[in-house]
């Protein structure tokens, strides 16, 4: 069950690139971007990624996007994200059908709707939802045509219509309500079926639920702080979970999980730049 014994503070992000067949990952308080057996060191914190070619992916920062050859080092700035303030970092990403890159942002020390969720399209940055406080969840469906996100205190994951181009269209609207619940939502992937896979913070577990928002079932695995899950292997079978050690003793708090399923998982998407 575990994929990787380095134990992140922060583990987030994970990243099937579908070409290269490996799995990316980051450590946001430790400011480091893993793979198996390496890891790449930051100047500041960094937390998801998009792949757009077989050695480039696009990065998200405390204060910008960017490219990064995984081969050369090379660094290549994209675009600002929040660049001038100094209360939020990235959190959670994920790139959309259309080839948008979605991203989050929160306050360093989680400060009440300090953050937001953008969306990056085309050389475009625009603020989609303003006044988050933890952004989680970002995953699509699988035919394009809806996106889910959450603000983890509210408990509740949220869905929007998109467009062609992946733009959301009308008001978000009550997916999965949480609510009264001990589980908290963390970073979400949607497989090849449409099933929301969420990791669930504090609750050891990625839990599963119908493209109606029914709950199906859980895998339960044995880091207490499950962070975000990401569909991998060739035949995209394996759930794969990063989780955080921040606050826990516990030996496999920190680590990096992998899960034979019986799921399909969808590739990870292209990032148009």
């Amino acid at each position: 069950m575990i994929f990787d014994d380095t134990q992140c503070t922060l583990g987030e992000g994970p990243l099937w690139h579908p070409v290269r067949q490996q799995l990316f990952w980051f450590d946001i308080l430790g400011k480091r971007l893993h793979t198996k057996g390496q890891h790449w060191q930051f100047d500041e914190y960094v937390s998801a990624a998009g792949w757009v070619d077989q050695t480039t992916l696009l990065i998200a920062s405390q204060t910008q996007l960017f490219t990064f050859d995984i081969e050369t080092e090379d660094m290549t700035y994209v675009h600002g994200l929040e660049s001038d303030n100094t209360v939020t970092r990235s959190n959670d990403g994920r790139a959309d059908p259309q080839g948008g890159f979605w991203i989050g942002t929160m306050g360093i020390k989680a400060e009440d709707k300090a953050g937001a969720i953008y969306r990056y399209y085309r050389g475009e940055l625009r603020c989609l939802f303003p006044k988050i406080t933890i952004s989680n969840a970002i995953c699509f469906a699988p035919d394009g045509a809806t996106a889910y996100y959450t603000d983890t205190p509210t408990q509740k994951i949220m869905r929007v219509a998109l467009d062609d181009d992946g733009w959301p269209v009308g008001k978000p609207a009550l997916h999965i309500d949480l609510r009264g619940t001990d589980f908290r939502p963390d970073g979400a992937v949607v497989d090849a079926d449409g099933t929301l896979w969420n990791a669930q913070w504090g609750n050891a577990r990625v839990a599963g639920y119908a493209p109606d928002g029914t709950f199906l079932t859980a895998h339960d695995l044995p880091a207490q702080q499950t962070t975000c899950p990401a569909f991998g292997s060739p035949d995209l079978t394996t759930l794969h979970c990063t989780s955080a050690a921040d606050g826990l003793t516990g030996p496999e708090d920190g680590k990096t999980f992998a899960v034979q399923t019986s799921t399909i998982g969808q590739a990870e998407h292209r990032v148009i730049l």
